[in-house]
């Protein structure tokens, strides 16, 4: 299967580094590139790309505003938004994640991320940059946010799916999680599913900022 990335940055230079370090992967392709947000939107749906990365600062509309429009809750048939941007900003990631982003990637983070980023989005999963989401979500945790849904209550997971949940809140890729809990990638899966269902969320993300909400997992150094 081969992954359909649209490009979306105001920038030329930047759009072309994107789409090298991207089409150096045989499992995807970019057929298109947008150079504002209006275009993005547009472009998106008429190509039906499987994922768009997109810039925070474009002309016309910004890069949350796109995330919005095609990712949003509202949307009907939404397409996997990936935020990538030099702007490290809190009001960008919770704007971005809030949108419904599939991912957010800083642009110094490196290729490797970025494509794996791709990957996760196209697989229903999300990523966020490690500096950036261990961040966001001690910040929740310092200033103890009014938690989503069930705060107070017992979380209603098996011990082994709290490990996983704490495991995603600490940034850990699927495959760290299958190394650290001797556990199988399609194990590791399985919980994540399952997880999704029981708590009514739609990424991994979403389980990162619960159980930080929730203080399912303590405040790290890491």
């Amino acid at each position: 299967m081969t992954i359909k990335v649209l490009l979306a940055d105001d920038q030329a230079m930047i759009r072309r580094g994107l789409r090298l370090i991207l089409e150096d992967q045989p499992d995807i392709a970019v057929i298109g590139e947008a150079e504002d947000g209006a275009e993005a939107i547009a472009m998106a749906r008429r190509l039906r790309p499987d994922v768009c990365l997109v810039d925070i600062r474009m002309p016309k509309l910004d890069g949350i505003d796109v995330t919005r429009a095609l990712a949003g809750p509202g949307v009907s048939d939404p397409i996997r938004v990936i935020v990538v941007t030099t702007f490290d900003l809190d009001e960008y990631v919770y704007g971005a994640l809030r949108g419904g982003a599939a991912g957010f990637v800083l642009k110094d983070a490196g290729p490797a991320l970025l494509i794996e980023a791709v990957r996760a989005a196209c697989n229903g999963e999300a990523l966020v940059s490690p500096s950036v989401t261990l961040r966001l979500l001690k910040h929740l945790n310092e200033t103890q946010t009014v938690p989503r849904g069930r705060a107070g209550q017992s979380p209603p997971l098996s011990g082994r799916a709290l490990e996983v949940v704490r495991a995603i809140a600490r940034g850990r890729t699927n495959q760290e999680i299958a190394a650290e809990l001797f556990i199988s990638l399609s194990t590791v899966k399985s919980h994540l599913s399952g997880i999704q269902t029981k708590l009514g969320l739609r990424n991994r993300t979403e389980i990162a900022v619960w159980a930080w909400e929730n203080r399912i997992v303590e405040s790290t150094s890491e």
